[in-house]
Protein backbone atom coordinates (compact mmCIF):
# COMPACT_ATOMS: atom_id res chain seq x y z
CA UNK A 1 0.00 0.00 0.00
CA UNK A 2 1.89 3.75 -1.20
CA UNK A 3 -0.75 5.40 1.73
CA UNK A 4 -3.26 6.73 -1.37
CA UNK A 5 -6.16 4.91 0.11
CA UNK A 6 -5.77 6.97 3.38
CA UNK A 7 -7.76 11.09 3.07
CA UNK A 8 -4.67 14.19 3.00
CA UNK A 9 -5.50 15.90 5.94
CA UNK A 10 -3.50 19.50 6.15
CA UNK A 11 -3.56 22.49 8.78
CA UNK A 12 -2.05 25.48 8.53
CA UNK A 13 1.66 23.55 9.87
CA UNK A 14 0.98 19.78 9.33
CA UNK A 15 -0.18 17.42 6.67
CA UNK A 16 -1.57 14.31 7.73
CA UNK A 17 -1.04 11.39 5.18
CA UNK A 18 -1.17 7.52 4.81
CA UNK A 19 1.05 5.20 6.30
CA UNK A 20 3.87 3.64 4.14
CA UNK A 21 6.56 1.02 4.65
CA UNK A 22 9.03 3.49 4.21
CA UNK A 23 7.95 5.25 6.99
CA UNK A 24 9.00 1.82 9.12
CA UNK A 25 12.08 3.34 10.39
CA UNK A 26 11.18 6.81 11.50
CA UNK A 27 8.07 4.90 13.20
CA UNK A 28 10.38 2.81 15.02
CA UNK A 29 12.30 5.31 16.25
CA UNK A 30 9.40 7.30 17.84
CA UNK A 31 7.98 4.00 19.71
CA UNK A 32 11.42 2.96 20.83
CA UNK A 33 12.09 6.29 22.64
CA UNK A 34 11.18 6.08 25.99
CA UNK A 35 9.71 9.29 26.52
CA UNK A 36 7.14 8.52 23.59
CA UNK A 37 6.10 5.20 25.07
CA UNK A 38 5.89 6.72 29.30
CA UNK A 39 2.31 7.09 28.89
CA UNK A 40 1.46 5.20 26.35
CA UNK A 41 2.27 1.12 27.61
CA UNK A 42 4.77 2.03 29.65
CA UNK A 43 7.67 0.46 27.71
CA UNK A 44 9.59 1.24 24.01
CA UNK A 45 8.25 -1.23 21.60
CA UNK A 46 10.70 -3.51 19.55
CA UNK A 47 10.93 -2.93 15.92
CA UNK A 48 8.60 -6.10 15.50
CA UNK A 49 5.66 -4.51 17.26
CA UNK A 50 6.02 -1.50 15.82
CA UNK A 51 5.74 -2.78 12.47
CA UNK A 52 2.47 -4.78 13.70
CA UNK A 53 1.04 -1.23 14.77
CA UNK A 54 2.16 -0.36 11.13
CA UNK A 55 0.17 -3.00 9.51
CA UNK A 56 -2.84 -2.54 11.87
CA UNK A 57 -2.91 0.94 11.30
CA UNK A 58 -3.29 -0.30 7.16
CA UNK A 59 -6.00 -2.68 8.25
CA UNK A 60 -7.96 -0.24 10.10
CA UNK A 61 -8.18 1.59 7.15
CA UNK A 62 -9.24 -1.12 4.61
CA UNK A 63 -11.26 -3.32 7.08
CA UNK A 64 -13.14 0.00 9.37
CA UNK A 65 -12.82 3.06 6.65
CA UNK A 66 -10.61 4.80 8.92
CA UNK A 67 -7.67 4.71 11.02
CA UNK A 68 -3.85 6.20 11.69
CA UNK A 69 -2.45 8.75 9.62
CA UNK A 70 1.33 10.05 9.79
CA UNK A 71 1.89 13.48 11.14
CA UNK A 72 4.43 15.65 8.92
CA UNK A 73 5.46 19.29 9.33
CA UNK A 74 5.23 21.91 6.42
CA UNK A 75 9.19 20.59 5.03
CA UNK A 76 8.09 16.99 5.12
CA UNK A 77 9.76 15.65 8.53
CA UNK A 78 8.10 13.16 10.74
CA UNK A 79 6.65 14.17 13.73
CA UNK A 80 4.58 11.52 15.02
CA UNK A 81 1.17 9.89 14.04
CA UNK A 82 -2.91 10.43 14.80
CA UNK A 83 -5.80 8.83 14.12
CA UNK A 84 -8.89 6.64 15.06
CA UNK A 85 -8.96 2.49 15.74
CA UNK A 86 -11.04 0.15 17.41
CA UNK A 87 -8.52 -1.73 19.19
CA UNK A 88 -11.51 -4.20 20.64
CA UNK A 89 -9.70 -3.55 23.89
CA UNK A 90 -11.64 -5.08 26.90
CA UNK A 91 -12.04 -1.80 29.25
CA UNK A 92 -15.09 -0.05 30.00
CA UNK A 93 -18.55 -0.77 28.32
CA UNK A 94 -18.66 2.95 27.22
CA UNK A 95 -15.71 2.91 25.17
CA UNK A 96 -16.75 -0.52 22.89
CA UNK A 97 -17.49 0.04 19.47
CA UNK A 98 -16.65 3.42 19.41
CA UNK A 99 -13.70 5.13 17.19
CA UNK A 100 -10.69 5.96 19.88
CA UNK A 101 -8.45 8.69 19.19
CA UNK A 102 -4.79 8.07 19.74
CA UNK A 103 -1.51 10.28 18.89
CA UNK A 104 2.33 10.27 19.40
CA UNK A 105 4.73 12.49 18.77
CA UNK A 106 8.23 12.24 18.49
CA UNK A 107 10.31 13.82 21.53
CA UNK A 108 11.81 16.52 19.87
CA UNK A 109 7.83 17.85 18.70
CA UNK A 110 6.36 18.09 22.02
CA UNK A 111 5.17 21.14 23.22
CA UNK A 112 4.73 22.26 20.32
CA UNK A 113 1.36 22.39 19.91
CA UNK A 114 1.25 19.97 17.04
CA UNK A 115 -0.60 17.14 19.08
CA UNK A 116 -3.60 19.48 19.33
CA UNK A 117 -3.76 20.73 15.59
CA UNK A 118 -3.22 17.58 14.55
CA UNK A 119 -5.96 15.33 16.73
CA UNK A 120 -8.28 18.48 15.94
CA UNK A 121 -8.15 17.87 12.13
CA UNK A 122 -8.67 14.00 12.85
CA UNK A 123 -12.32 15.11 14.82
CA UNK A 124 -13.40 17.52 12.50
CA UNK A 125 -12.69 14.86 10.08
CA UNK A 126 -14.63 12.23 11.95
CA UNK A 127 -17.54 14.72 12.14
CA UNK A 128 -17.51 15.14 8.58
CA UNK A 129 -17.03 11.48 7.24
CA UNK A 130 -18.02 9.24 9.98
CA UNK A 131 -21.52 7.97 10.65
CA UNK A 132 -20.36 7.14 14.35
CA UNK A 133 -22.05 9.83 17.11
CA UNK A 134 -19.18 10.16 19.64
CA UNK A 135 -15.13 8.90 19.66
CA UNK A 136 -13.59 8.24 22.48
CA UNK A 137 -9.81 8.65 24.18
CA UNK A 138 -8.34 6.94 26.95
CA UNK A 139 -5.59 8.84 28.53
CA UNK A 140 -3.17 8.04 31.49
CA UNK A 141 -3.87 10.63 34.14
CA UNK A 142 -0.45 11.43 34.62
CA UNK A 143 -0.13 12.79 31.35
CA UNK A 144 -1.24 15.83 31.15
CA UNK A 145 -0.36 17.00 27.94
CA UNK A 146 -2.90 14.47 26.64
CA UNK A 147 -5.14 15.14 28.55
CA UNK A 148 -5.13 18.79 27.80
CA UNK A 149 -5.05 18.11 24.18
CA UNK A 150 -8.23 15.56 24.29
CA UNK A 151 -10.00 18.20 26.27
CA UNK A 152 -9.28 20.75 24.05
CA UNK A 153 -10.44 18.96 21.37
CA UNK A 154 -14.04 18.74 23.15
CA UNK A 155 -13.37 15.39 24.68
CA UNK A 156 -15.34 15.05 28.02
CA UNK A 157 -14.35 12.57 31.13
CA UNK A 158 -17.10 10.12 31.32
CA UNK A 159 -14.97 7.14 33.94
CA UNK A 160 -12.09 6.50 36.06
CA UNK A 161 -10.90 3.34 35.86
CA UNK A 162 -7.85 1.14 35.08
CA UNK A 163 -6.52 -0.29 31.41
CA UNK A 164 -3.51 -2.89 32.08
CA UNK A 165 -3.55 -2.46 35.64
CA UNK A 166 -2.52 1.30 35.42
CA UNK A 167 -4.80 4.12 36.48
CA UNK A 168 -6.97 5.63 33.00
CA UNK A 169 -9.41 8.20 31.95
CA UNK A 170 -11.98 7.24 29.87
CA UNK A 171 -13.60 10.37 27.74
CA UNK A 172 -15.88 10.84 24.78
CA UNK A 173 -16.93 13.16 22.50
CA UNK A 174 -20.02 13.72 20.85
CA UNK A 175 -20.10 14.77 16.67
CA UNK A 176 -20.52 17.86 16.42
CA UNK A 177 -23.93 19.06 14.75
CA UNK A 178 -24.12 19.69 10.93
Amino acid sequence: MDGTDVPLLETERLRLRGHTSADFAQCAAMWSDPKVTQFIGGKPSTGSQTWLRLLAYVGHWKLLGFGYWVIEDRAGDFVGEVGLADFKRAIAPEMQGWPELGFALAARHHGKGFATEAAGAVVAWADRRLAAEKTVALIDPEHRASLRVVEKCGYRLFERGSYNDKPALFLARTKAPS
